[in-house]
Order: C-alpha cells, then structure tokens, then sequence
C-alpha cells in the first residue's frame, strides 16, 4: 500500500527549509509526496528547483496581517477559497499525515486537514510562534519547538522539544571550493553577509558604503538578496550573490564569520557548523520581534554578539567583527557543546515513530 504524505509551508525560504530537510529521507524511502503551496510564494520556486518530480499543488492564501489594510477586508475570502481548495487536493491525495511548517500558505491546508481528520504536525522555528502556526496550533497532534523556551507557552500534551532540523548537505560543505568559487585566497579571513532571502536594505548599505574599508580586513561573500547586486562594486575580494542555492554549503564553510538576520533556520544552521555570529535581528517595527528573541537567546548562550537595528553604526559592526574573530575559539567552544537539532534522517524517523502511536 502506498505511503503519502503532504508537506506545506511558504511565504519565506525560511518557512520552506525544514521541509526540502526532511523531503530526501521519504523521497528515499518510497513515499507519494505532494507539496502544498502557493501560486506566487518562494516555496514554489525553491521546491521545483529541488524536487522537479514532486507533485506541487496551489491553494488561494490570504495574508494575515497584524495591521489595518483595505486587503483584510479581502483575505477571509481568499482562506476561506483555499481551505475548499485544500479539502479538494487532500480528498484526491489522501495522505497518512501532513507536515507543516508555517506561513499563510498552511493555514487553509492545516484547516482542511482537520475537518478531513488527517494527522498534522507541526514545526515553529521560532521563540514564539508566528500568528499562522497560532492559527493551526489548536488542530495538530504534535507541535515541535525549536528553542527549548518555546514549550512553556504550549499545550504540554502536543508540544515536543526537537531543536532545528538541518539540511544533511551543510555539513559537507567544502571551504576551499567556496573560496575558488568566489576567486579568494587564504590571506584574509571570509567574512558572509546574509540578509535573508529578500535581502536586507540597512545590512546592504553599510557593507557597501564601507566596502573598501572592510576589504582592508576581510574578503566578503555578500548574499544580498533579488536585484540588489551593484556590478560595479565587484572586485577582487568582494563576491556578491542575490541567492545561492547548491554553493552555500561550500560558502559556509569558507566563512571565519557570519553576519546574518536572526531567522530561526539560518541561525541554527550556523550554530551546527560552529560559525561565530553577528546577528542583526529585524526590528519589532517590521516584524513581531521573534528575530529579536531568537537573538538574544542565542547571546545569553554565548553563541552570538547582537547589534540591534536601530543601533547598527559602523564603528559598531567593526568593532564586533573584529571581537568575534578575536575570541573565536571561544565562540566555537560555547557551541561545540551543544547539539539543539535534528539531521533529516533523525527527523524521518520521529515522524514514523509518532505515527505507529
């Protein structure tokens, strides 16, 4: 009898990448797999790109916005269109269980699932939940937490410690190929720059406006986001990208340090590969300050410096690098002791596991 299972989960690389983690492990092991998604998201791009033989379905998705907007008036309606969409896709599929990972998108399929009463499980990266995994909570048979602080705000009976789920292929990135791949030597230290998948304005400028400065010092892998690289700033030492998606692994491993938003994924991902960090969360005033908590969790383990935002100078940012890469043994001993996460494989066997109960 065939095994299925539907993932969801989109908006932001972020709320995709736990998923494309696990995929391989039921991929390799014989599953019929739908991804569930919307027309328009990253999701879309990013799983046809890495698994062209899955088959994606597309529900209506409405925003769910903490902030007065004519379009609010609209999105009940567009959920409301996606869960019929959802219920459709679920009673063509019939899947074992659904794995979601947040973001709009899974809202009407999270929905759907429970009037269908299909197994959901969930997974919140962040300190707090956002508000579609809210939303879903109350519907799920299991919600796995990434940080350990998240469970104290959730039912006990369903919440479930796990840590991060990481990509199997970031431990097997390769330095000096991710140093040739940017045309670098061994003279300077790598500095990567990440902003997220859309990139990150405030970030961008300092690094470009003090980019000579910093050459002085660093070689500078920047990951700056769709249409925002300026080919007339490259140069020796200086590789800017708008995404990477293969190459990423090779330029973790390059890197001596990396400055990063504070997006859940991507911190536990550099915590793994004991990078020290600079972490630059997104202000409370363009999000809910779950980059702010996940943030100063990791400093208050001594995994991280932060700068906040509305702090962010120059002689700041130098200051830390240059701190960072002094103390960076000490850094990598910090994280060297801990081990918050799961490996696809360990992930595909928990759910197998929780399914037989």
């Amino acid at each position: 009898m065939t095994k299925k299972i539907v993932f969801t989960g989109g908006g932001s690389a972020g709320h995709v990448s736990v998923n494309t983690a696990i995929i391989p492990e039921f991929i390799k092991n014989d599953w019929d797999i739908t991804y569930i998604g919307s027309e328009k998201g990253i999701e879309k791009t990013i799983i046809e790109k890495e698994f062209p033989n899955i088959r994606y379905e597309t529900v209506s998705v409405g925003k769910l916005r903490r902030y007065l907007s004519v379009e609010n008036l609209k999105d009940p309606f567009r959920v409301i269109k996606g869960i019929f969409d959802a219920r459709r896709i679920l009673k063509k599929t019939r899947p074992d269980f659904i794995f979601s990972k947040g973001g709009f998108v899974s809202v009407p399929v999270v929905l759907a699932a429970k009037m269908l009463k299909i197994p959901i499980f969930i997974h919140e990266s962040d300190y707090t939940p956002g508000l579609a995994n809210k939303i879903a909570m109350p519907f799920a048979s299991r919600i796995f937490t990434t940080f350990e602080e998240s469970n104290a705000h959730l039912p006990k009976e369903k919440a479930l410690y796990i840590g991060a789920v990481l990509r199997d292929g970031i431990f097997a990135g390769n330095g000096e190929k991710g140093k040739r791949f940017c045309g670098f030597t061994s003279n300077k230290p790598v500095l990567l720059i990440m902003g997220g998948s859309l990139g990150a304005v405030r970030i961008n400028h300092l690094i470009t406006k003090h980019l000579e400065e910093l050459l002085r010092h660093y070689q500078i892998i920047h990951i700056c986001g769709k249409g925002n690289v300026e080919e007339s700033l490259k140069q020796p030492g200086y590789a800017p990208f708008e995404y990477v998606h293969e190459e990423l692994f090779d330029l973790l491993a390059a890197a001596d340090v990396v400055v990063s938003r504070a997006g859940s994924n991507s911190i536990f991902e550099f915590l793994g590969l004991q990078k020290p960090m600079l972490l630059i969360p997104l202000s409370a005033n363009a999000s809910r300050g779950d980059q702010i908590l996940n943030a100063a969790s990791f400093e208050k383990q001594g995994f991280c410096q932060v700068i906040q935002e509305e702090n962010l100078s120059f002689e700041k940012f130098e200051s830390t690098l240059d701190h960072l890469l002094k103390e960076s043994s000490t850094y990598r001993a910090k994280m060297e002791q801990k081990r918050p996460f799961k490996t696809g494989p360990e992930m595909y066997q928990l759910l197998l596991d929780l399914m037989k109960k």
